[in-house]
């Protein structure tokens, strides 16, 4: 099976979306050890932001190397989620949303006719098979009953995302109110690594 690893927060060693998911492949790798891992750090390496000339050169528009460049990378980004049994990705919640690096991920994954289609009948999602494991980590809390549950455009926006691509095995491993006090941010990030330990890749 082929696992990959998607880390996107700015934030380092400090970051409780990293500690979440490196418990999540942790124990997936333990559950199944001959599970292959592909890791990706889109803070330390971000990939290109879709602009006119990636949009034209994918058009088939004569471009520098520079773009053709840029093309290669978005499409090896959308091969590496392509080949993957399991996705796990970390994101953090920045302002009510995804970091900037995660949003650029997602845009080289929604490729018409490889990874969704357009028909008579609608859209139909072309991804499916694979299991997307989500490690969420919010500053406050944003889960229903909240008051600020409205203002949930990172998770929401996640599970849209992977649903309009055809993934219906998604998950949440969750730490919320990190941001409200240092016992909060422990007792958050301990109780989602203990659900990490309850995974199994298969």
């Amino acid at each position: 099976m082929q696992l990959l690893h998607i880390d996107s927060s700015i934030t380092g060693a400090q970051s409780v979306s990293r500690q979440l998911t490196a418990g999540v492949v942790a124990r997936l790798k333990q559950t199944s050890p001959g599970l292959s891992v592909t890791y990706r750090d889109l803070a330390a390496e971000p990939v290109p932001q879709q602009s006119p000339s990636i949009l034209f050169a994918k058009g088939g528009v004569a471009v520098d190397a520079e773009v053709v460049d840029e093309v290669a990378a978005t499409e090896t980004v959308l091969d590496e989620f392509l080949a993957a049994d399991i996705v796990v990705v970390g994101a953090p919640m920045y302002n009510f949303g995804i970091p900037s690096q995660l949003k650029a991920w997602i845009d080289c994954l929604a490729v018409a006719g490889k990874t969704f289609s357009y028909s008579a009948t609608g859209v139909q999602g072309l991804a499916g098979g694979k299991r997307v494991i989500i490690a969420s980590s919010r500053g406050g809390f944003y889960s229903a009953p909240s008051p600020m549950a409205s203002l949930d455009h990172q998770e929401s926006f996640l599970a849209g995302f992977f649903g309009f691509i055809g993934v219906t095995d998604i998950s949440f491993v969750r730490a919320e109110g990190v941001n409200i006090s240092p016992q909060q941010r422990e007792t958050a990030l301990a109780a989602a690594l203990a659900e990490a330990t309850t995974l199994k890749a298969a």
